[in-house]
């Protein structure tokens, strides 16, 4: 957006926070609020209203239940908004997380799930006040399209069951539940059917008619009065408290403890990733102050560790409700606390009314939500890139659907990092320069610097380990020549293993009788060749050179003396 920012944040002078005070709320988290205060409220109450049955949802799927959804959203919500890096980013329980929450449910419990929380808080807590936020940075596009693509399909997989009226088999994966759930399909699946595809088609409906309107809440509140109103055989939520608990230590042992740890390190990793992501968005999105990555470690870290002692789920940073604040008009924190105190409001007042939801009308809803989670234009653009690209979106999406999702994160930066260094070692070599000179570089050089006995070989990209077999091959086949001049001003990275290559080189030219030269190198490249040895065998630096004129001059004189 090209709007000048209404606030602008500014850091210190080295660019990063600079004390662990730096990450706790401060007075400027609320800048602009006396003007802005009325949109934040209004923006808040329209997140709580998508938010509500996305909450619920994703408790049942998570398998701990709707009530934790409903603890998750507020708890998490109030502490993320209060002390994360965002200020206008929403928190709760996300798709995401009750995909890596079920197989954590199915080998540990419901119990431990709260204790995973709590686990996974602290680690988060830990990567905020460690400064490792702008790691996110680093994840490539493709492997966060491929990421979403995979998580929309395990969620919509998950609801299959509920859909038809039966309940998810414990263990099993999202293709194979839904798999056995169809494969059981009886008479008595018609009325979740109907429920489902009723919640789908108005979801669909009213967002066309008007996107401003809660298509998913109208969808549920639509589905529960006429399942109540026909008395229909569907599965229901259930009894939902109608007060928070309080806030206890999970009770579990230290053995428990150290079972849950590799649980609670996934949990944090992915907590971690999809809320710098989903805050990363919001910045897209906001034309005002960006998002702290630290501090939104810090902020989520605390969220899951509240969250988990009033016995809720982990939450994130949740990129759909976080686009429906920004979109709503949300400037100011006050929007997402606000979201938070509806979703407690009602489940204070309606927690009777919210006991009576269909199952399948929750599994409508995710299964758009699902739908809707794959940005088709996004894909498209990834796919029509670059053949590279492709295989990294492809094989995220694959790897989180068959196996898990911070293995799939994993893989796909892996295999964008072979990719990207093969791109860069085919796109690095030596040239061989027919007089030594070129259009880019002006020389002195008198035509009689064209010896057939001289050749000028330019190296250009980057000289690495990925690079430096490549580089041999290229000078293994040098011949009739008495003088090779290396000209490494167009090598812009060199590393240890490039260096030694580079040795090797010379080593061989040099045992065929060939006097090798160097011009270009910088003052680091220098440094670190000197400290591999290159140096030393160009006679102690005496053979290299800073300008080509004077390596031609130096090379003419070695062959009149040959």
């Amino acid at each position: 957006m090209s709007a000048v920012p209404e606030t602008v944040t500014t850091a210190p002078s080295n660019g990063r926070s600079t004390t662990v005070r730096n990450l706790f709320p401060s007075r400027d988290d609320y800048a602009g609020l006396s003007r802005s205060w009325r949109g934040d409220v209004m923006a808040g109450v329209t997140v709580g209203i998508v938010a509500l049955p996305l909450a619920l949802g994703f408790g049942v799927v998570s398998g701990v239940g709707a009530a934790a959804g409903l603890i998750t959203a507020v708890i998490a919500g109030v502490v993320a908004a209060v002390f994360g890096g965002s200020h206008v980013q929403v928190s709760g329980p996300t798709g995401a997380m009750a995909v890596v929450l079920v197989p954590i449910v199915a080998q540990y419990g419901a119990g431990s799930v709260a204790a995973v929380a709590v686990l996974a808080g602290v680690i988060v807590l830990a990567g905020g006040v460690l400064r490792l936020g702008r790691f996110v940075t680093y994840v490539p596009w493709p492997v966060v399209e491929g990421f979403t693509v995979g998580i929309a399909v395990i969620i919509f997989l998950q609801q299959v069951p509920a859909a038809l009226g039966r309940d998810a088999p414990i263990g099993s994966t999202a293709l194979a539940g839904a798999w056995q759930a169809v494969r059981a399909v009886t008479a008595d699946s018609v009325a979740p059917v109907a429920v489902t595809v009723g919640v789908a088609v108005v979801m669909v409906v009213v967002t066309r008619v008007r996107r401003s309107l809660p298509a998913s809440l109208l969808a549920v509140v639509l589905a529960t009065a006429v399942s109540v109103a026909g008395s229909m055989s569907v599965p229901e939520i259930g009894a939902v408290p109608a007060a928070l608990p309080v806030p206890v230590l999970p009770a579990v042992d230290l053995g428990m403890l150290r079972a849950l740890l590799s649980a609670a390190v996934a949990v944090a990793a992915l907590a971690a990733l999809e809320s710098l992501l989903s805050a990363r968005v919001a910045d897209g999105m906001s034309e005002r102050r960006r998002s702290d990555p630290d501090r939104e470690l810090f902020g989520q870290g605390l969220a899951n560790i509240a969250s988990g002692l009033f016995g809720g789920l982990p939450a994130t940073g949740a990129i759909a409700r976080t686009a429906v604040n920004v979109r709503a008009g949300a400037r100011t924190r006050v929007a997402a606390t606000t979201h938070a105190v509806l979703l407690l409001l009602v489940g204070l007042v309606l927690s009777p009314v919210i006991a009576r939801v269909p199952l399948a009308a929750l599994a409508g809803v995710l299964m758009v939500t699902a739908a809707r989670m794959v940005d088709r234009h996004a894909i498209r653009a990834v796919l029509r890139s670059t053949r590279s690209d492709a295989v990294v979106l492809a094989i995220t999406a694959f790897v989180t659907i068959a196996f898990d999702l911070i293995l799939a994160v994993e893989v796909g930066i892996a295999l964008a990092v072979v990719l990207a260094l093969r791109a860069v070692s085919r796109s690095s070599g030596a040239r061989r320069e027919g007089n030594g000179l070129d259009a880019g570089e002006p020389s002195t050089v008198e035509e009689g610097a064209r010896h057939d006995a001289i050749a000028v070989y330019r190296l250009d990209g980057a000289l690495f380990f990925g690079a430096a077999q490549r580089f041999l091959e290229e000078f293994a086949t040098v011949t009739d020549v008495q003088v090779v001049v290396l000209r490494l001003s167009g090598v812009r990275v060199l590393d240890a293993s490039g260096a030694r290559a580079l040795e090797e080189i010379i080593d061989d030219l040099q045992d065929r009788g060939i006097t090798v030269l160097m011009k270009g190198a910088s003052d680091s490249q220098l440094a670190l060749l000197d400290c591999v040895g290159v140096i030393r065998r160009l006679d102690g630096g005496e053979r290299v050179f800073a300008d080509l004129d004077q390596a031609i001059t130096y090379a003419r004189r070695v062959v009149a003396a040959g």
